[in-house]
């Protein structure tokens, strides 16, 4: 025997949540390869100097989240297909799914508050050890050039700060992107750059989080009434 009434509207609900939930796990999917295979993330973090690549740290969250989307998809459809077959083995599954993924996100959410600024700090102190290998000379000095003009022409910046900017157009020996004497004067600085590169996308990471978050709370408390309502209907 099916369930009736407002448990029949709840299974429905719940199975329209579960498809949500399994499409934003496909999208945090999707942006997370995007972010993976950007250009300016992937041609930044791809140099290396003295053999030493730069902090991989960034990449370590876009692994994480690519493992969430893809079970997140894994339990949207177990969801959805828990709440058309009323299955309680099934809700009860997937609701232990949820609270393990909820309790993840809780425990990611909290690592990524409290190091947000770690991954722009980290390739920041890479650019300035290459700029000061940059000013010496060998062959050294030649591969962190090549390392600090990445750094310039991805990101159309140049130096450590605003008035190293507009010095090293007269003392960089070309390191900086090409520009007239006026543009040189309003460039940005690579430090800028770097915080806007990276803050910009944790704030679009953070977003996503919290929408996913606010879905599955809806979920376990639907799955949870769904399955009492399929256990009242069998007695």
């Amino acid at each position: 025997m099916g369930v009736e009434g407002c448990t029949k509207c709840i299974k429905y609900l719940l199975f329209v949540f579960n498809f949500v939930f399994w499409l934003a796990g496909g999208i945090i999917l999707g942006v997370a390869l995007w972010l993976r295979h950007d250009s300016q993330t992937t041609t930044l973090l791809g140099v290396t100097l003295d053999d030493r690549e730069p902090p991989n740290t960034f990449y370590v969250g876009i692994y994480i989240l690519i493992a969430v989307g893809a079970v997140m998809m894994f339990v949207g459809f177990l969801g959805c297909y828990g709440a058309i077959q009323e299955s309680q083995c099934l809700l009860g599954t997937f609701f232990t799914c949820l609270v393990i993924l909820f309790a993840c996100e809780v425990a990611a959410g909290i690592w990524g508050f409290v190091h947000k600024d770690q991954v722009a700090k980290d390739v920041k102190h890479f650019y300035d050890e290459a700029l000061a290998q940059a000013q010496g000379q060998g062959e050294k000095a030649q591969k962190a050039k090549t390392v600090v003009k990445t750094f310039h022409d991805t990101l159309d910046c140049c130096g450590i700060h605003a008035l190293s900017a507009v010095a090293s157009y007269l003392t960089a020996e070309n390191l900086c992107p090409e520009k007239s004497f006026t543009q040189a004067f309003t460039v940005q600085d690579c430090h800028s750059r770097i915080d806007e590169l990276f803050s910009g996308k944790l704030y679009l990471i953070g977003i996503a989080a919290i929408v996913v978050a606010v879905i599955m709370i809806f979920e376990m408390i639907l799955s949870m009434i769904l399955c009492c309502g399929i256990r009242s209907s069998v007695y």
